[in-house]
């Protein structure tokens, strides 16, 4: 149960496949090598899941912070996204990372070596520490792993930077303001008796086109200087809207001609029409 233990034993199975590629000649055998190198993702992920663990139990409160995350797109956000940045830096080193611009590989490869660097520094470290005393995180190897959690962070947001648009301070304010234009609309639905919490406590299925179909006339009418302002360009607009502004407009002039009547029943119909 030890984790220095399943360390150890975790590092001794990338140790192997490493070797079994290297003794092997991928032109007279490429389906073998295509096989270890799928062994060797796969150990390097579980290698990597259990030094996250040791960093949670050894230096908690000295974790470089991950905020930065919050910018990346939604499909990066992926569990295998650290094996990703080890892959990534390997390639970088070799030379052989086409997707990043040349600036960029020059401002990367600086990194990439310092974090793989850090990583046998840290593995190292650990696999003398697991044969030595493995209950116990003395200060030198506390000392590697903060430097390997901060220079990981570093990279990481670097890397994916260059590849991606990450999200900009405004434009994460402005999603967090849909966020609560949702909650909103979903308060006032209630309110209303438009949907039941027995809905949203069964993750009713039909939610996922009331709640934002209702949040767009509330955006547009009761909230109108919300997320859905149409006094703002589109450029001022999240990203999630700003393509549908012209569209939003004539919804809007719709909804205005509209009685409270008319309102109601339209944003009941909305509640059932598939």
């Amino acid at each position: 149960p030890r984790l220095l233990s399943q360390f150890f034993f975790a590092d001794e199975r990338v140790t192997r496949v490493v070797a079994e590629i290297n003794g092997l000649d991928a032109e007279l055998d490429p389906q073998q090598y295509l096989v270890l190198l799928n062994q060797l993702h796969l150990s390097q992920a579980h290698l990597l899941a259990v030094l996250e663990r040791i960093m949670e139990e050894c230096i908690p409160t000295q974790r470089h912070s991950r905020d930065y995350l919050v910018k990346f797109p939604e499909e990066l956000l992926v569990d295998n996204l650290g094996n990703h940045m080890l892959f990534a830096a390997e390639c970088l080193l070799a030379g052989t990372f086409p997707e990043v611009e040349e600036a960029d590989r020059a401002q990367l490869r600086p990194q990439a070596r310092n974090l793989l660097c850090s990583l046998e520094l840290v593995r190292t470290v650990l696999r003398e520490q697991s044969l030595s005393q493995p209950s116990s995180y003395p200060e030198p190897v506390r000392a590697v792993l903060v430097q390997f959690d901060r220079l990981f962070a570093e990279f990481e947001l670097s890397y994916v930077s260059s590849l991606v648009a990450v999200k900009s301070p405004e434009e994460i304010y402005r999603q967090q303001e849909i966020i609560v234009l949702f909650c909103e609309t979903v308060e006032r639905a209630l309110r209303l008796g438009y949907l039941t919490q027995e809905m949203i406590d069964g993750y009713e299925p039909l939610l996922m086109f009331t709640i934002p179909r209702l949040a767009i006339i509330s955006g547009l009418l009761i909230y109108p200087e919300g997320p859905l302002s149409l006094e703002q360009s589109p450029e001022e607009m999240s990203r999630v809207f700003s393509p549908f502004y012209n569209l939003l407009k004539k919804i809007r002039d719709l909804l205005w001609v509209l009685s409270v009547e008319e309102l109601c029943l339209l944003e009941r119909s909305l509640c059932t029409a598939e």
